[in-house]
């Protein structure tokens, strides 16, 4: 996701990095783009004669889009955001005339016999007090999202389908929470046939890892529970024993934009969830007894750079749900790298620019799903 809160900006990112990318991986090949639109760029882009625009713009330059990110809704670099993406969330209904528009624009982008996505927050954020009538008022706003989705469907003959994204704290964090949120759902609308076919799961490698969950049951959990796997975010967390070497080290990757959750086992246990990482370091400093054997940050680091001294990534999360999906090969069609910590990362495991790393990590994905006999765009 790079820089861009006007579809002016987005666009210009579009031109600078993405084309050069493209033209360093795809190998003449249609190139798919997954585009982050916050609001105001999405009210810009749906202008019919921008989005016309735009269409030209990507049959010249051989490219399509086939996902959109609808987390972010506002400002998602160079200011704080930290808790403030979980904003407006479902129970609102600005998230849902958003993420409607969404799907409105990625209707008529979307190339023919190709499905679409759309992933979004999970629900809301724990910290924000939801209570039943909240809760009841996401499933409201997500039923409704659902019949917009498939009146699209219906008019079009497209698959299209909208992904809740776990989170560490989220309203929805980990898989057993996902089953439980979908089940509650089922209970509130006991007779909605559409919901389970336009609304899943946007499984992000990373936030799972965080949570010290094993991909293949995760995965499993999720699949044959019936809710749809409708995208699968390739992204790698930060994994440290907590030496004071580490600890003391930790605070380089402390800065003021993103939120870095921190999750702490003891054993085989998620022992204490951290909101970001001063709250685990305060922690570590008033209780030196209780900060586990191991932690692992919500910090999104490069696919094919892995941390060293003393720290290591949760790539293993990763192999993991791409060895399931060898298995499953129909389960989900959507994959998508998702590093979006460029401007924040330490020195270290920064290797040129960010042309340089997004080719990198090209790379090693592709390298890792021709192991796995994927092959195609």
């Amino acid at each position: 996701m790079h820089r861009g809160e006007t579809w002016a900006q987005t666009w210009r990112t579009l031109e600078d990095y993405t084309l050069r990318v493209k033209d360093r991986v795809a190998g003449g090949k249609p190139y798919g783009i997954g585009l982050r639109l916050g609001d105001q760029a999405s009210r810009e882009l749906a202008e019919p004669c921008q989005l016309a625009e735009f269409q030209e713009w990507l049959e010249k330059h051989n490219c399509y889009v086939f996902t959109i990110n609808g987390f972010p809704y506002g400002n998602f670099h160079g200011a704080r955001v930290k808790e403030q993406v979980f904003k407006p969330d479902w129970t609102s209904k600005d998230r849902l005339e958003y993420t409607n528009r969404l799907f409105d624009i990625l209707s008529q982008l979307l190339p023919k016999g190709m499905s679409g996505s759309v992933s979004t927050l999970p629900g809301s954020h724990k910290e924000f007090g939801i209570g039943i009538e909240e809760l009841e008022a996401i499933f409201a706003n997500l039923k409704a999202c659902s019949e917009h989705i498939q009146s699209i469907c219906d008019r079009t003959g497209q698959d299209l389908h909208l992904g809740l994204e776990p989170e560490p704290l989220g309203l929805v964090e980990t898989s057993g929470e996902l089953l439980k949120f979908f089940g509650l759902y089922v209970d509130q609308y006991p007779g909605d046939r559409t919901f389970l076919k336009r609304v899943g799961v946007n499984y992000d490698c990373c936030h799972l890892a965080v949570e010290f969950e094993e991909a293949n049951e995760a995965l499993s959990r999720i699949h044959d529970a019936g809710i749809r796997l409708s995208k699968l975010h390739l992204s790698s967390a930060l994994k440290l024993k907590p030496t004071p070497e580490n600890l003391d080290r930790l605070k380089s990757f402390d800065e003021p934009v993103y939120f870095h959750q921190v999750v702490i086992r003891e054993g085989d246990t998620p022992l204490r969830r951290l909101r970001d990482i001063p709250n685990a370091m305060e922690l570590a400093a008033s209780m030196p007894y209780e900060i586990g054997d191991e932690w692992r940050v919500h910090f999104h680091v490069p696919l094919h750079a892995e941390p060293s001294g003393g720290f290591s990534d949760t790539k293993d999360h990763i192999l993991g749900a791409l060895d399931w999906l060898a298995k499953h090969p129909t389960a989900c069609q959507h994959l998508e790298m998702e590093t979006y910590t460029w401007e924040v990362l330490p020195e270290e495991l920064r290797t040129g620019d960010v042309v340089d790393q997004l080719s990198a990590e090209y790379a090693w994905t592709l390298g890792e799903l021709g192991k796995r006999g994927f092959s195609g765009q």
